[in-house]
Parts: C-alpha cells; sequence; structure tokens
C-alpha cells in the first residue's frame, strides 16, 4: 500500500529498468559531447555505454546540474497525483539540491494540500541507488512518507563509498589528484583509495600498489566500518566504470571475507554523468555501517 510517490535522479546507476520497474519516476542528468547532448539513460539504450566510452577515448564530456525549471516540471507532475519524496543526487556532488530547494518553495505554495519532502542523499553513484533501494523498501511496505523520509535521512550518512581507480587522468581533471601525483601513480602502479565523507564529498585518502593490494584494502576498510564488521549481514553493491574483471575479482573477495552478507553481491555499472568525472577503471563498493566521518 504505496502512500505517496518516491522518486529519485539517473546517477543512481542501476538500470532503469529494475528503479522504474518498482514505480520509481526518475529525472534524467545528461553529458555533452562534440557538441551533442545525450541522456543518462541508465542503460535503457543498450548500446548507450558503448558510445559513450568510445565517445571518451577522443574528448572528456561535460555535465551539468539540474536547475530549478526542470525540478518544476517534474515534480509539479508527480504533485498532481499525490504527495512526494524526492531523494536527491548527494550535494557533494552536484549542486542540483540548491535548484531542488528553490523549486520545492514555490511548489508548496501551488500545491498546499500536498507534502512535498526532499532528502540530499548526500550519496552518489549506486550508493545512492543502495539509499533509494531501502528506501523503496519500506515504501512498498505501506510506511508513511515521514517515516520513510526520517529513515533516509539518518541512513544517508551510514552507506560508506569505498573505491579505488586505475586510470587518474579524470581525478586529476576534477582536482581530486594532483597532476605530478597522477603521472607518479601511473609509473609505479599505484591505485588512489577514496572514499565519500559526511557531507558526501570525495576524499583521496591512502593508496595501494596494484589492483589486488587496492581491493585488499577496500576488505579491510569495510572489516573496519561495516555494521558487524566480518558478521556483516547487510547488502553490498558494487559499480564500475568499464572493468568488469576488476568488478568481478573485487565480489569474490567480499564474498569470500563476508560469509553472512544478505544475498549475492551485485555488480551495476557507472553511469555516463559519473563516469565522465571518473573515467574508466573505477570500482566501488558500498555497505552499511557506522555513520562516514
Amino acid at each position: 500500500m504505496k502512500k505517496f510517490i518516491l522518486s529519485c535522479e539517473s546517477t543512481v546507476d542501476m538500470p532503469y529498468s529494475l528503479v522504474n520497474g518498482r514505480g520509481i519516476p526518475v529525472m534524467f542528468y545528461s553529458y555533452t559531447a562534440g557538441g551533442v547532448e545525450y541522456p543518462d539513460d541508465m542503460e535503457r539504450d543498450p548500446e548507450g555505454l558503448t558510445r559513450f566510452y568510445k565517445l571518451l577515448e577522443k574528448e572528456i564530456p561535460s555535465t551539468s546540474q539540474l536547475n530549478e525549471h526542470q525540478y518544476i516540471d517534474f515534480l509539479s507532475e508527480l504533485l498532481e497525483k499525490g504527495d512526494v519524496l524526492h531523494i536527491v543526487f548527494g550535494s557533494g556532488m552536484t549542486k542540483s539540491m540548491q535548484g531542488a530547494e528553490a523549486a520545492a518553495e514555490k511548489l508548496r505554495v501551488k500545491y498546499p494540500d500536498r507534502k512535498l519532502i526532499l532528502v540530499d542523499s548526500l550519496c552518489a553513484s549506486t550508493g545512492y541507488g543502495m539509499l533509494v533501494d531501502g528506501a523503496a523498501e519500506l515504501w512498498e511496505q505501506g510506511k508513511s512518507i515521514d517515516e520513510v523520509a526520517d529513515w533516509a535521512d539518518k541512513m544517508r550518512h551510514r552507506i560508506h563509498h569505498q573505491f579505488f581507480s586505475t586510470d587518474l587522468k579524470y581525478y586529476r581533471r576534477g582536482g581530486r589528484v594532483s597532476g605530478p601525483a597522477a603521472t607518479l601513480a601511473s609509473i609505479l602502479n599505484i591505485c588512489p583509495i577514496l572514499r565519500l565523507d559526511d557531507k558526501g564529498k570525495i576524499i583521496a585518502y591512502d593508496k595501494a600498489r596494484g589492483k589486488r593490494n587496492a581491493i585488499n584494502f577496500i576488505m579491510n576498510r569495510m572489516k573496519e566500518h561495516a555494521e558487524g564488521g566480518l558478521d556483516y549481514s547487510g547488502k553490498v553493491y558494487i559499480c564500475h566504470s568499464n572493468t568488469i574483471d576488476d568488478a568481478m575479482a573485487t565480489k569474490k573477495a567480499i564474498e569470500e571475507r563476508f560469509k553472512k552478507i544478505d544475498g549475492e553481491v551485485k555488480i551495476f555499472n557507472i553511469g555516463t554523468i559519473i563516469a565522465s568525472h571518473t573515467g574508466p577503471g573505477t570500482v566501488a563498493v558500498f555497505f552499511v555501517g557506522d555513520e562516514r566521518t
């Protein structure tokens, strides 16, 4: 018994078929390459990611935040049908939340009999998807809009994002890694270890030589921070940018070490918006644990 509408944005980095199949409306980001704008279509086009990585060989696409007018158009249509809980892509990654808040202020005046709640996910990629997934489970159980919003507000700080990359030029472009550090890392086969902090911002906080050591490093961080440590019994999601073998190796390491996880470790593709900033070669692991610091 769904008592309200739950919605999100395409940067949850899960296939549209999974999200839409649960009745969750989605706002779509887009990227521009070669003067052409492409939707972040969540794998609706089977050739979309292949085309994206071919474009990436020639230029780094540009992305933009969602604006107030886009939110007004999207949320107005939903508010015509009922109350809305919209979980927004984390403000540590984009300023879209500002547009969402400006739109919400106007829409609450226009629809005084509707409840509109925004939650800043403070998450990114499939970590954001994990938050939406958990909210959807409560939504499907018939929880109220306030109950689900309160849960998401608390849980967003506890979804850990641990990841590494083997190609640093895109992180260098975004200022996450310095030019000399990126060059040295490439020569020495060093993978930076990154995470999201409590504000949803990317922090490069350690490094490992080679992918195997990077995976082992993340396993140790998961043991340290996951709820229950090695007895962690929650879900684990992995996402990757065009490096499925590394994602599979990470999955194997998790399932060998954490015997009580909830079901199979699921692997997803990093979508075109996030991959425009990470490039290929990134693997991320998401799990529930203590509060991110």
